[in-house]
Parts: structure tokens; sequence; C-alpha cells
């Protein structure tokens, strides 16, 4: 048949009855004259189905269909309902119960908030008492901590203050076994994973033997920090993605084991980017294996519809699933959060008059005169009325007037009749009047006194074409320039007929009364006598008919303050909407992550930077030194780390390098599919590592080794894999157990040997000093320099 017919019969469909040839390398490279290959013929439509782009035999199929618990050969049937059927589930047990015995042993040994639970711990305390927090990693595994910490009893008050002792009703015990049991996971993952990537069973059991006595990741496990759920899920997530891949080169498309384990990925996808943002370099590498396997599914000639239901599938599973799974947290973290507390000001006004005992929610509705306000323009950024002590260095040289985004005592303003009526009225006294549209107005300093004001004679410092907008007090009034005119835009809060200022709900302008301008704010900083803050103007309109709704002119009283007038619950009148919420927390996450950088002026002996890790340069101490205090050290496995750092270091260099010799034709790969299956079993491991690993470079944050840890782990199960190649290229694999073992027992070995760091020192840390087989390792002094 013409390749030009078949073709066109992949696109197009193919006969219900017509049979396609597949054959092994042997047979296509010297086929045998009147040879019957019936054998090997399969319907095309079926051929069709499978989507292989580098078909297996079909007597291949049949034979790992009899033997569904053979999970170094291609099988239909592995996964959990092969594990649960063959001695793979008592290796897996075994592991199992290995890992529970490194990360549990003398758990709640040291009975102090270490290290980073001083954090964690704290935020699931809050999700306890639902008091509303800020922090740069997202939600999920934090709720994972709140959740052990409600099985192990916690009421919620105990603030894990960094080195205090647990009180008698905290269980911190059972805090950090919850929290260790995701820890425990990694390692029957790891063999799980190993199965599925066509690794032999030594090699697999190897493979989590080397996670399993990896001191770093162990000691991790130990304590109530989100490395080990973001671990946990970044295993899950190349597990299920290992499986898909299998399940979608040899098993039926579309079966439920394939849509089981298609959406299994993506689920675990939503996770692990819901507990640490660096879930985001998994959701990269699963995105790179898609495209690849969708590009061989183009080149396989497959028909368009069929094409059209896979890109549609993983858009459904690996898109629209873990973005439901990362809003669904945030949905159920603001439900839980409450209660006013000290990261709800990173929110809107609106989400924060909706927060139980926030000061926004107990205020007057409606804005008198005499009232204390604070005014907030309705520009993003900016923030709140602002004025100090500091003069400007030119034009009118009075006092600054400015916008700041954080909450200071300079934000108040009093709220004035305007022209001389306004120094006249004794606001304590006097009826009660509020302020309604057209109202004329004087804003007053409530620290100096001064009032704001403005003239044509003074142009602004940074934006020359606006009038200068200043503060001044009595003795420098000049007459007209401190009067403004409020210019309702919107009522939020709508009544019939309704046109006075209330808080939270009314924006308005405020036009000078004298030039006309509009006091408006940007984006311009000032310099430094200016402290940085955003530069207020005064937008010239000398017609002052001009409906101007731009956001840069437009205010609010986010809070004002008048004891003659009752407080209201303003959350009745507010709204506050969760999507806008939503990427608003998320932008106020990255603002803070890019603002942990480190200080280049100070040494500080935790962090460390990513080319030190590979060789495992800079351990780090977790607790204080003391000689008597028990001490923890995250320093991981060194053979471990240093061999996994050759493995990776040299791959790529191999792939270039078995690229020429294809380019030659001397390859040592028998076939083409030979070497795919290679690059489709190592893909993920060595992708994996590069995305968790190399990225860093470019981080401006401050990092500490446990950073590496995600990398680490796809770089322990490469370094398993390319001993699991090695030795079954050498001799046929004859020594391939007893490389197993003997690189397992090394690592166990070394393992026990660093284990005082990871199961805790109480004694001088000089007396380890043996251990320091690098220079740079602080294991009892501090003299280096990072």
């Amino acid at each position: 048949m013409e390749p030009h017919n078949l073709k066109q019969r992949g696109r197009q469909g193919n006969g219900e009855h017509e049979m396609l040839m597949v054959l092994s390398d042997e047979h296509k490279d010297k086929p045998k004259p009147g040879a019957d290959y019936s054998a090997y013929a399969i319907p095309v439509h079926q051929a069709n189905r499978t989507y292989n782009a580098y078909p297996v035999l079909a007597t291949d199929t049949e034979n790992a269909k009899c033997d569904p618990t053979d999970f170094s050969a291609v099988s239909l049937d592995s996964g959990v309902e092969g594990i649960m059927r063959s001695r793979d589930f008592v290796i897996t047990a075994a592991l199992t119960l290995a890992s529970l015995a490194t990360r549990l042993y003398r758990i709640g040994r040291r009975a102090n908030v270490s290290w980073d639970e001083a954090h964690f711990g704290k935020f699931g305390a809050m999700y306890i008492n639902g008091t509303f927090y800020h922090d740069v990693h997202p939600p999920l595994a934090k709720m994972l901590v709140a959740l052990a910490e409600v099985i192990a009893g916690h009421n919620g008050t105990f603030n894990f203050k960094s080195g205090a002792a647990y009180p008698e009703y905290v269980n911190y015990t059972l805090m950090r076994t919850q929290v260790a049991l995701y820890g425990v996971a990694l390692v029957p993952l790891a063999y799980l994973t190993c199965l599925q990537l066509n690794l032999s069973r030594s090699m697999a059991v190897l493979a989590a033997c080397f996670v399993l006595f990896d001191n770093a990741i162990c000691v991790m496990s130990r304590f109530i920090l989100l490395d080990e759920p973001l671990l946990f899920f970044t295993a899950l997530t190349l597990w299920s993605a290992a499986s898909f891949q299998r399940v979608s080169k040899y098993g039926q498309q579309f079966s439920r084991k394939w849509w089981v384990w298609l959406l299994m990925t993506g689920f675990s996808l939503g996770c692990v980017m819901s507990s640490k943002w660096i879930g985001l370099f998994s959701v990269v590498m699963i995105g790179i294996a898609t495209i690849d396997d969708l590009f061989r599914k183009y080149c396989n000639l497959i028909p368009w519809e069929d094409f059209a239901c896979h890109w549609n599938a993983r858009v459904v599973s690996l898109i629209f699933v873990p973005l439901i799974v990362y809003v669904a947290c945030f949905w159920v973290h603001f439900r839980l959060l409450y209660k006013s507390g000290t990261g709800d000001h990173k929110l809107s006004a609106n989400f924060q008059a909706k927060q139980l005992g926030n000061r926004l929610n107990s205020q007057p509705f409606d804005v008198a005169y005499g009232s204390a306000a604070e005014i907030r323009s309705m520009y993003d950024g900016p923030g709140l009325l602002h004025s100090h002590i500091h003069r400007y260095p030119g034009g009118s040289h009075l006092q600054q007037i400015t916008c700041f985004p954080h909450r200071d005592v300079n934000n108040r303003w009093l709220l004035w009749h305007g022209g001389d009526k306004g120094t006249e009225t004794n606001y304590t006294i006097a009826p009660i009047e509020f302020i309604v549209d057209g109202d004329i107005v004087q804003i007053v300093h409530n620290i100096t006194g001064a009032a704001m004001q403005t003239s044509r004679r003074f142009l602004a410092p940074m934006t020359s074409s606006h009038f200068e907008v200043a503060a001044a007090n009595s003795t420098d009034w000049d007459k007209g320039t401190r009067d403004w005119r409020v210019e309702v835009v919107k009522q939020k809060y709508k009544r019939r007929r309704d046109k006075r200022i209330h808080a939270m709900t009314t924006v308005f302008r405020l036009r000078h009364v004298e030039t006309g301008c509009l006091l408006r704010v940007g984006r311009q900083r000032l310099p430094t006598w200016g402290w940085g803050q955003s530069e207020v103007t005064c937008l010239p309109d000398s017609s002052g008919k001009k409906n101007i709704k731009s956001s840069d002119v437009l205010w609010y009283v986010e809070h004002n303050k008048n004891s003659r007038v009752p407080k209201d619950d303003l959350s009745r009148y507010v709204s506050s909407n969760f999507f806008v919420n939503m990427v608003q927390i998320n932008i106020e996450m990255a603002k803070t992550n890019n603002a942990l950088s480190p200080d280049v002026n100070k040494y500080s002996v935790l962090e460390s930077r990513p080319e030190s890790w590979l060789f495992l340069k800079y351990p780090m101490r977790m607790v204080g030194w003391s000689d008597t205090g028990i001490k923890y050290y995250e320093i991981g496995n060194p053979i471990l780390w240093w061999a996994t750092a050759l493995v990776c270091i040299f791959y790529p260099l191999r792939l270039i390098f078995w690229a020429l010799q294809m380019q030659r034709k001397c390859s040592r790969w028998r076939s083409l599919r030979e070497f795919l299956d290679f690059w489709d079993n190592s893909k993920f491991l060595w992708g994996g590592w590069a995305l968790h690993y190399i990225p860093f470079f470019f981080f401006g944050r401050v990092l500490y080794i446990h950073h590496y840890l995600p990398a680490l782990y796809f770089g322990l199960l490469l370094l398993a894999f390319e001993l699991d190649h090695f030795f079954k290229s050498w001799r046929r694999g004859r020594y391939l157990h007893m490389a197993a073992l003997c690189s397992g027992f090394l690592a166990f070995v070394v393992f026990l040997y660093f284990s005082p760091f990871t199961y805790g020192w109480d004694r001088p840390a000089k007396e380890l000093a043996g251990r320091q087989w690098l220079s740079t390792w602080n294991i009892f002094h501090d003299l280096y320099a990072m």
C-alpha cells in the first residue's frame, strides 16, 4: 500500500476491515520471502486508535496483558490495580514502613518552636481562630498544617513564637507527625514512579532508598513546615504524569484509566501550585511534555477529530482542573479567615469592611463637618492622602502633600466648612451638618493644622504641567486658595435622591474653587526629599466644567471618625468580589516575595546561592547552636548529592553526543524507537531537575538550601535511572542487582554517619568535627565567608 494513501487515511479515517502490518525492527530490515506475518497484523483503525508514534508489536501487548504485575515490561494494567495484585504491594509496604521509621524516630524530641514552625505553625493557628494574615505562599499547604493542628486538638491560642517552649496543651508531636506523613509518602511514590518509567524492580527500590536515606529530605519532614506537602504534591505530579504517559503509549486512548491518570495529573498540578509558587515549575514541565506528546500524535497522522479531542482533554485536565483547585483553595482561605488581622490591609477597603472587627467595619456611614477622615485615591497604588512636616525644596516651599499606601497618623484630615466659616465654627457644639454634593470644604491636616491649597503661581515639582498642591498654616494662607468643592461622581450604595457623602461608598472629585483644577494623583514618585511617596497635583481645567471620571482624580472617604455621629456596620453597604480579592492578594504576594531580597552588605549564616547547592557547599543550621541545646543541621547525604550533581550535569552532554552519533550514522542505539523510549522515561526526571533548579539563578529573593529539595527529588530518581540504564547495557544486566544492593547499602551507611544532624545532637558540636568533609561546612564554627 502506498505511503501517500496511508497519509490520506490518517487524516480522513480508515476502513474497518483494513489491516496494517506492524513489524519489529529485524523483520522490517530483512523480511523473509513467503513468510507469514499475519500474527503481527492489526486492524488499521485500531492502530490509529492506539496513537503510538512508534508502535510496539501486537504480540508484545498481548504478553504484557498476560502479566499485569510486570512493571518492568509494557503492561496495560500497571498502576494502582497492578500493585494490589503483585509482589510490588509487599515492596511498597516495606518501603513505607522504613520511611515511617526514619521520619518519625524521636520526632518530638525538641519541645521548642524550631526553624519556620514560627511562621507556618502560627498561620495554621490563624485558620483555627479565623484571623486574617498575609504571606508570600498560596494557602493549601498552610491549611493542611491547620488541619494537623485541629486533629492534634490545638485551639488556636498559641502563637508559635520562635524558640518558645511548647505549652502542655499543644500536642506538637502529633502535629509534626501528621506533617511528616507527606514526607513518608515520598519514598513509596519514588518506587511507583520508577516502575512507570520502566526501571527494573531493583533499581526502582534503589531510587526509593535514595530518597529514604537523604538526610536533608528526612530532617525537613520532621517539623511543621510547608516543604514536605510541597514535595509530596511534586512527587504525586511526577507519578501521575509518568503513569499517564505509559497508558497513553501502550493503552487504549480515552479509556477510564487514561482519564483517571490525566485528571490526576491536573489535580496534582493544582495542589503543588497551591502549596508554593515553585509548583509553577511542575506546570511548565508537564506543559512541555504535553506539547511533545501532541506533536508526535500530529506526526502520526491521526484523524483531525481525534487530534482535537486530545487537545480538548488536555486543556480541560491540565489547565482548567489546576485552576479550579487553585481558586478553590483561595475560596476556602477567605471563608476561614473572617476576622480582621495584620494582613487584611493588603486588600481593598471593601474587603476590610467585611472583616469582623476591622476598624473600617465600624464607623459613621454619613460624613459630617468636623470629622477626621482618611481619603483614599481610586487610582490603584498610591493610597491615602498624606502630609508631613517636610516642605518642598522649590516652588512654594510649603508643607508637602503626597499619597502614602500604608496606615499612618499623617493620613488623617479634618473636614471643615469652606471660607471663613470653617475657622469660626466650633464643631464640638455646633449642630451636626452632613457634607453633600456641591459643598465647599476645607481639608485641614489633623497633626500640623495646615490646610490643603493650590495656586496657579506654583507648578508641581515633577509634573510641571499641573499646579503644586501644598499645605499651609493660617499665617501663610492666601484668600481662596484653601477652598475645594465636592463633586459626587458615583454612589455605590444607592438611595433615592441621596446627595450625602458616605464613607466607603461615595466616589467624588475635589475641585479647587479658585482655579477650577482637580486634585489628582498618578504613579509619579517624588525623589528622596519626598520620601519616594506619590506626587499629588492639581489638574488644570480652565472651564471648571469638565466631567472627568478617570480614576486618578477620583477619591472616597475610607474611614472617618466623629464622636457625635453614631457608628454603623458598613458591611451592610459595601460588597466584596471574591475574584477581585483573589487577584489582588496574588499581586500582593508577588510584591512581598520580591521584597525578600538579601542584604548584600550583611552576611547571613542561613542564606545560600544556587551554585552552592549542587555539591552541598553550605549546609544550614536550623536552630540555635549552644553546646547543651538540641541541634539540627540541614545537610544532605553527600554521596547522593555529589553523584546526582554529576549525573544531572552530564545528561544533556550525553544527549548531544548521541545526536552527533546519529548524524554520522554510528549510533549505539539499535533503533530510533529505543532512543525515544529512553528519552520518554528520562525527560521528566532531568527536565524536572532543570526546571526546579536553574530558574533560581535568576531570583533576587533570599534563598536557602531547602529550595533545592524539589530538584533533588528528580535528581535522585535520575541517578537511579542512569544506573539502571548502564547496568542493563553492561554485561546484559548481570550485575544489576548487586549494583543496586551495594549502592543502597552505601547510601544507608552515609545516612547513619550523618544521622546525629538529622535526629538532633545535644552535646557540643565540636564532637562531630570529624564529619566535616568540606571546609565550608559550619558544623562547629562560622569562620567562612559566603
